[in-house]
């Protein structure tokens, strides 16, 4: 399969789900979610709470963690969550490879470092 069709493959499923989630919440239903896609990271914070903890200093911005992660996985970032990890934050950034593979990549969002990717 082509590097082109696979990218192609992978945002018409990625627009099916969200087409099926969002029939499901108007009829006010739980959109169903397949279970090899349900794997959610706890303690995430909101963007609220995000700007507060980057603008104290706290956290590195988003940029620097991309900048880690730009040489390890090139592509296109999905989506990008700041979260608890342990006793400190970790980015989890989800990034849609060149070659069609999705990838989560987790950046210790104080020092930078990716450390830990699947």
């Amino acid at each position: 399969m082509g590097k082109s069709v696979a990218i192609s493959v992978v945002t018409v499923l990625l627009f099916s789900l969200a087409v099926a989630a969002a029939h499901a919440q108007e009829a006010g239903q739980q959109p169903q979610v397949l279970p090899h896609a349900t794997d959610p990271v706890r303690g995430c914070l909101s963007p609220k709470e995000r700007r507060a903890l980057i603008e104290k200093g706290t956290v590195l911005h988003l940029a620097a963690a991309l900048r880690a992660v730009r040489a390890r996985v090139p592509g296109t970032l999905v989506r990008a969550r700041l979260c608890h990890r342990g006793e400190g934050f970790a980015y989890v950034l989800t990034v849609l490879g060149h070659d069609g593979k999705v990838t989560r990549v987790i950046v210790d969002a104080v020092k930078g470092t990716v450390v830990g990717e699947r």
